[in-house]
């Protein structure tokens, strides 16, 4: 089938220019259809707002998506490397469904701002779920922690045991990160949820008078990108806000990730995760590896990629559209579905993951309370560098707080012993998509 924008007959593309040209695009196109289906209805309102489409053309129009929908909902509709896109796919059903209104939709617009309305849409449902996928996994911590407030665990600097902490201090540590990536990770979708429609090819709309602030409205975008050649010079940009914030994320649950791998083996055990949550050898026959903690490590370094790629490929472009700028679509669509797959990961691991109480204990050394030692010194007028010299010979000193719990040798709120996960919960709950910053 002939592309849309041929004008002529037989002055197509070359069968190798097309494949090379469209390359990936229908697969991330098949999932942006049901978004570029919503936002063309919208732009399809905003025709009839000023004239360009009949009552009659638009009624038609509507029962036309509403076919549209139907077909895409058990999966009738298909994107052909010929199709090359979605809008195409779209546009030649309208015109099958309903004629000259179908002839009439990509009045006053461009594929160049139509992807981009569509893809926004999209990051904004799927950003979303992230972030409430990322908010299950931080309340797992919590609930880890409430259930274990009181349970030791060594604290570690250099991979040498340093001193006291507790299970509940390192949940909650790591469920305080999550709620700071939520954060960044919804300024990010904030900034997305910005309409490009009536930018055009990135210079505007000769002659019509299009109700962009109309449109967004009825799309739930919170503003318009005013000016009309910023919509392609953020091409990239607002993308790789989003990918920036799944790193911030997912390095966090690297590190979580490393911790449980690391305490799941012989040498600390520390952690035991459930059978379901493990894999076996094919020659090993009493091995239980976390493959998916050591597979969740890995989602940050593919997703970094992805960055780098929104990162490299708009610099150095002139202002416009370039079609290097195609490459970014794929890039931030990938990052968000590997993020989903990795909160799923670490949803599984921290519901699925018990704390060994005899080996916690059995690292309760002494050496961990040295600084406790020197401290309760200070507490009693002694000069703290007089008393680190002091108490680093004097071992006793070390044995009488390691006897203390932990509760009596810290004082101060997010120490150990001292953890509590209100303040984090109401946090979380405010992150939550709709409900706070995120909306």
């Amino acid at each position: 089938m002939s592309p849309i924008w041929q004008k002529e007959a037989h002055s197509g593309a070359a069968d190798w220019v097309t494949r090379f040209t469209v390359g990936d695009d229908p697969h991330w196109d098949l999932m942006l259809m049901p978004y570029d289906a919503a936002a063309s209805l919208a732009h399809a309102a905003g025709l009839l707002r000023i004239g360009v489409l009949s009552q009659a053309e638009f009624d038609a129009l509507q029962e036309a998506f509403a076919r549209l929908g139907d077909a895409i909902e058990i999966e009738q509709i298909t994107i052909t490397v010929e199709d090359e896109d979605c809008h195409t796919v779209i546009e030649r059903f309208l015109i099958e469904e309903t004629g000259e209104a179908g002839r009439k939709i990509h009045t006053g617009r461009s594929r160049n701002d139509q992807v981009l309305a569509a893809l926004r849409l999209w990051l904004r449902q799927h950003v979303g779920d992230v972030m409430e996928d990322l908010v299950d996994v931080a309340e797992s911590l919590a609930d880890v922690a409430d259930a274990n407030k009181n349970q030791f665990m060594p604290g570690y600097t250099h991979t040498q045991r340093a001193m006291p902490s507790s299970v509940a201090a390192w949940a909650l540590g790591y469920a305080e990160c999550l709620a700071d990536d939520l954060t960044v990770l919804a300024q990010a979708r904030v900034l997305n949820n910005a309409s490009p429609l009536g930018a055009a090819a990135g210079y505007g709309v000769p002659h019509l008078d299009l109700d962009r602030a109309g449109v967004a409205a009825d799309l739930g975008f919170n503003r318009v990108q005013e000016q009309v050649t910023a919509v392609q010079l953020s091409r990239g940009k607002f993308e790789m806000a989003v990918v920036h914030a799944l790193v911030q994320a997912a390095s966090t649950l690297n590190r979580l990730a490393s911790d449980i791998v690391l305490y799941c083996s012989a040498e600390f055990g520390f952690i035991c995760l459930d059978d379901a949550l493990t894999t076996g050898s094919s020659i090993m026959p009493q091995k239980k590896n976390p493959d998916i903690a050591e597979l969740a490590r890995t989602v940050v370094h593919r997703i970094a990629a992805e960055m780098h790629v929104l990162l490299s490929v708009p610099a150095n472009l002139p202002s416009g559209y370039h079609r290097d700028l195609q490459v970014t679509k794929a890039s931030v669509m990938r990052s968000v579905l590997l993020m989903l797959d990795l909160c799923q990961a670490a949803s599984g691991l921290v519901q699925g993951m018990r704390f060994d109480e005899d080996n916690l204990q059995a690292a309760r050394g002494a050496e961990l309370f040295a600084t406790a030692a020197a401290l309760k010194q200070v507490k009693d007028g002694t000069p703290f560098r007089d008393a680190y010299r002091d108490v680093a010979s004097k071992k006793k000193l070390w044995d009488e707080q390691a006897r203390a719990s932990l509760g009596d040798v810290y004082s101060t709120p997010g120490n150990p012993g001292q953890t509590d996960s209100s303040s984090l919960r109401q946090r979380l709950d405010a992150l939550r998509p709709g409900t706070g910053s995120s909306a």
